[in-house]
């Protein structure tokens, strides 16, 4: 089988066998990866060890994080070799060195704000970080329709957003981004757009050629790419659909797509009942449920996968799937 995807500039060689394991251990499923300075590889997971480190080749370093993170969701590197980690599950932010000791925490974890309050924070997702400043905006997403921002201090400055379709209106914001400018970029994921603002929270304009974009990242070392996961199709009447997902979307600033890795349109389909039906891209140049993605210096991609949820636990009998891969440029 052809383990490579993408053409030209964006051509990737799979290697869904890059993260070494120790015996007996899994992912179960990837919330969040991010990439230090030295291309060391944090992989925010969902199973018994949440934070697994990783060498540029693959070889596993370090674990930490047990006990302390129900529900990894997201992962986003800062500048002085600390990491910012989003758990849904506790309804809290915790920004670490890379040893996994806590330097501050964000929200009251264990105590979600109310459903649709607007005060943060229930059930956030994501963080990004201003380059020029260094304040925090955390995107607010299950059960807010929110971004807050904060000082780098840990200080909430304002929040925008609240449930709707419209400009500034979120429907589940569940990753976010920024550029060199300072730019905030929010993948809207059930809107099926990105929407970017100010960073007042000004909407500037929208990408609505994505379906259900779930992670972003826009690469430093390339700062006019951005790299997009999408979910794809999830519905019995549209789950057969090409073109639309599990896949990974390479854009610029502007929004117009590069180029779109996945072949989607071969990935199996599991009859769970007459009403559901899921998809498995169990072959390497294949996706499931891309959640998160991440650049490294070299321009290779990480891509965590939410594969549990979206599939595996719904097998008979139930079976963890491949949630974690590199493609490394070619």
């Amino acid at each position: 089988m052809n383990k490579f995807i993408g053409q030209d500039q964006f051509k990737f060689k799979v290697d869904a066998n890059w993260a070494k394991l120790p015996e007996g251990w899994t992912f179960k499923e990837v919330g969040g990866v991010g990439v230090d300075s030295k291309d060391r590889v944090y992989v925010f997971n969902r199973g018994e060890h949440p934070v697994i480190v990783f060498d540029k080749e693959g070889n596993f370093l370090q674990s930490w994080g047990e006990g302390l993170y129900p529900r990894a969701h997201g992962v986003t590197m800062g500048p002085d070799d600390t990491i910012y980690l989003t758990d849904d599950g506790n309804h809290s932010v915790r920004k670490c060195n890379l040893n996994g000791d806590i330097l501050m925490t964000l929200g009251s974890p264990g105590k979600p704000s109310h459903f649709m309050s607007g005060n943060p924070f229930n059930r956030c997702t994501h963080v990004a970080l201003d380059p020029n400043n260094g304040d925090i905006y955390v995107s607010d997403g299950y059960g807010n329709a929110k971004v807050h921002k904060y000082s780098p201090d840990g200080k909430i400055l304002f929040s925008w957003g609240e449930s709707g379709t419209g400009p500034g209106e979120f429907n589940l914001v569940h990753n976010i981004a920024t550029d060199k400018d300072g730019y905030v970029y929010v993948a809207d994921r059930e809107n099926h757009r990105v929407q970017v603002f100010d960073k007042n929270g000004k909407f500037e304009t929208q990408w609505k050629n994505l379906h259900r974009p779930c992670g972003i990242f826009i690469d430093a070392n390339n700062p006019q790419t951005c790299y997009i996961a999408e979910l794809g199709a999830t519905m019995a009447v549209n789950i057969h659909y090409p073109n639309i997902g599990p896949r990974v979307v390479i854009t610029d600033l502007k929004g117009n797509i590069l180029e779109k890795l996945g072949n989607d349109s071969e990935t199996e389909v599991a009859e769970i009942s007459d009403t559901l039906k899921i998809k498995i891209g169990t072959n390497p140049t294949e996706f499931t449920a891309p959640h998160t993605i991440t650049v490294d210096s070299n321009g290779d991609i990480y891509v965590g996968e939410v594969s549990w949820t979206a599939s595996g636990q719904h097998l008979q009998p139930p079976r963890e799937i491949k949630s974690f891969q590199k493609l490394i440029k070619s």
